[in-house]
């Protein structure tokens, strides 16, 4: 492939790339630490948020109903996200689909989308708003910055598979 080709392939496929892996990131999120782990949902730490968001416990029938609804709004805007990223990149591409499928420079921008998902999320979310942790408890920073972690790796991932 010239060099040309693969600089083309980085400018077409770096927005559809981030918006597909920030989407797919937070679906990650969601699926996992929400539902299937449930070590948190969106509004689960809101009774120390710097915010003034009223608190609704998951133990309780209307704090989980509450927190089941903003995990909804968040999948919804997820799923949009993917939506858009499927759209962009579609639009961009009008030829070799299956190259572009198969292309690391995809591979590597939704990478670097998924780690800056967990960076904005887990900024905002764990340490500017504090309304959720990835797992609350006595060592709930080691596991914020552990998810800041993951987020940094992800793009470093996806910097090295782009090249």
């Amino acid at each position: 492939m010239s060099t040309v080709t693969q600089e083309r392939d980085v400018r077409e496929l770096r927005l559809p790339g981030l918006v597909l892996g920030a989407g797919l990131g937070g679906f990650a999120d969601g699926i996992l630490l929400h539902q299937i782990l449930q070590w948190h949902h969106l509004l689960t730490s809101t009774d120390t948020d710097r915010v003034g968001i009223a608190y609704y416990p998951a133990d309780t029938v209307h704090g989980l109903r509450m927190n089941t609804l903003a995990d909804g709004l968040f999948h919804t805007v997820t799923w949009l996200a993917v939506l858009a990223g499927i759209a962009l990149l579609y639009s961009r591409i009008t030829g070799d689909r299956r190259r572009v499928w198969a292309s690391r420079v995809l591979w590597g921008w939704m990478l670097t989308g998924w780690g800056l998902f967990n960076l904005v999320e887990g900024i905002v979310d764990h340490h500017l708003l504090g309304i959720h942790h990835v797992h609350g408890g006595p060592h709930q920073l080691w596991w914020d910055l552990g998810f800041l972690g993951f987020g940094a790796a992800l793009i470093g991932l996806g910097r090295l598979l782009r090249r």
